[in-house]
Formats: C-alpha cells, structure tokens, sequence
C-alpha cells in the first residue's frame, strides 16, 4: 500500500529543493495498493528536470512494508528512511540513513519526456554497468559519464542503466537471467533506439562453471536477432579482463578472447561496438586491467576506467 508520493529536486543529502516538490498521483489518487508482483505507471507529473540533474522520489508506506520487499541492491545511493507521513517536507528528520543497505526501493523507472531527444539508449549489463566500484554519491557510473558526454556534444538522449550486479546471460540470481529480461528491462523501455549490451558475458565466464564461447556468441546472436525484430539497434561490448580473480584460468581467457574477436567482427551483425576490453587493458598484458583502472578486485573498474569505458563509445553510432 503506497499512502501518497512526492517527487522533488534533490539538493544535498536529505534535503530537496523546497519549491520543487510535486505530488504524484496514481489515476487522479494520491495513493494506490499493488498486488504482489504487480507495478504502475503513476500519472504523468508537470515538473521541469534540468539535465544531469538528481531527483528526490519519496514514498510514504502507511502499513508495515519490509524495504527489501522490492528493491535494487547496490544503488550506490543513499536512501532515508523516516517514520511519519513526512515525504513532502524539504528536509527528513529522525531518519536511518541505508536501514538495509544503499539501494532503490519500490521504484523501477523514472520516465522524463523531452521533445527534443531523439530516442533514449539502454546500458543492459551487470556489475560493470550497475557501476559496482564506483564512488557512492557520485554517479560515476559509465551510464552516467556517457550520459554527461552525450549533454556536452548537444545530443538529447536518454540514458537508462539496466545493470544489475551479479547478472548473467543464462541462470537467475543477479536477478532474472539476462537472455530473459532483455525485452522487459531494454526492448520495452519507452523511446528505445538502442541498447548496449555490456557484461552480462563476464559473469558468465567468471565462474566455477564457464560457459563456452559458442554459447554466449550464441547469446550475443539472440540479443541481435530479437533487438532487430524491435526496430531497435544494438551496440555490442567486448568483455574486460579479469586475470587476477579466482576463477581465471588461461583456457577461460581463450573463451573471452573468442567472445571479443566474434563481437569485433565486421559479420557479427551489431550495429556497432563498443570496445571495453581496449578502453580499461594494460596494453603490455591484455589479460589484466591498467592498473590506472583497476578497482583493486581484478574485475571492477574504479570511477577513472568506468569514464574510459563512456569515453570509448563513437557518439555517431546513437545517430
């Protein structure tokens, strides 16, 4: 049960620009009950979103709800959590800061229209895109440095970050399996013209039980069939090293080198490529990150090598 909710510009910490709030509506209500498993779409909300900007949503609850009843872990956000119907005030008091851990709750997207975009590009990956190493507070996450990037060449895109840390192609867990969420969680979104397909594939490889290059060119091929069958072009990613983490064996380096050279081949059918692999390597050792860009776990890039990554990608392919 959602008592009422309000959206507003977020100015530091709890604290939201007072005149900026707005109350959200669901068919004209100020509140609505979802079955389990259910969403909504709330009615559109008159309010003006500067670019790069960060929002405040907040939610007021009025009957017992567990945070981690829904919720995407690893946000690298702070959320405050208050007792009182006390959503529209400008500044939070007597809150928890992160009861359950930085995460979004309750909330699955937030649409912004803009006459002027010219469609909106989906990052669909897993701990790399959901920017797993990235600084909290920050929004260094490689979406949000493309994001930027695209602000600056004058291109009105939208951004969306589907990572979600621990996904992969094939198996749940790091939520629903990549191959099985892509037409909710990128195909579907509204004013999709693209998706970038990141890495999902690393995980895939970086465990106790590979998969085959075979298997995930076999993937990345489905991705492209079914993203083309949406009108959608997609852009895919070679995958970044991990020699150094426990899982790393030489023969599944193979596998990864197989899965880039697939994905850098002029008949591998994505519209175009963007290259993780070269953007965060040690050129002298092509196995291993730069150490300029290595988070510390061998598998992560830090706030410098996610920038690299937004800094590789040709603009001219969200033409």
């Amino acid at each position: 049960m959602i008592g009422n909710v309000n959206v507003a510009l977020r100015d530091s910490g709890p604290t939201t620009v007072a005149s900026s709030t707005r109350t959200v509506t669901f068919a004209g209500q100020p509140g609505v009950t979802l079955p389990a498993g259910a969403s909504i779409a709330s009615d559109p909300v008159p309010f003006d979103v500067p670019p790069l900007a960060d929002i405040a949503v907040s939610l007021y609850l009025p009957g017992e709800t567990s945070p981690q009843s829904t919720g995407h872990g690893g946000s690298l956000q702070d959320v405050y959590v208050a007792p009182g119907n006390i959503g529209a005030e400008p500044s939070f008091t007597g809150f928890t800061a992160n009861p359950a851990g930085q995460a979004y709750y309750f909330l699955t997207n937030v649409d912004v229209q803009n006459a002027q975009a010219t469609g909106a590009v989906v990052a669909f990956g897993a701990s790399i895109t959901d920017g797993g190493a990235s600084s909290s507070n920050a929004n260094r996450r490689w979406p949000n440095d493309l994001a930027k990037r695209l602000f600056d060449a004058g291109m009105a895109i939208g951004v969306l970050n589907e990572g979600i840390s621990g996904n992969n192609f094939f198996t749940d867990g790091g939520g629903e399996a990549g191959l099985n969420r892509f037409d909710r969680d990128a195909l579907h979104q509204p004013g999709v013209k693209w998706v970038i397909v990141s890495d999902d594939a690393v995980n895939n490889l970086n465990s106790n039980t590979p998969s085959s290059a075979q298997d995930l060119i076999a993937a990345f091929q489905q991705l492209i069939a079914r993203a083309h069958g949406a009108d959608v072009k997609i852009v895919c990613s070679t995958l970044t090293p991990f020699h150094g983490t426990p899982f790393w064996t030489p023969a599944i380096e193979t596998t990864r080198e197989e899965v880039n050279a697939f994905v850098l081949s002029p008949s591998s059918g994505c519209d175009a490529v963007l290259d993780q692999a070269r953007a965060v390597s040690d050129p002298t050792d092509p196995t291993s990150f730069l150490p300029a860009f290595n988070s510390g776990d061998n598998l992560h890039p830090n706030d410098a090598g996610l920038q690299a990554i937004a800094d590789a990608l040709d603009l001219n392919s969200l033409k």
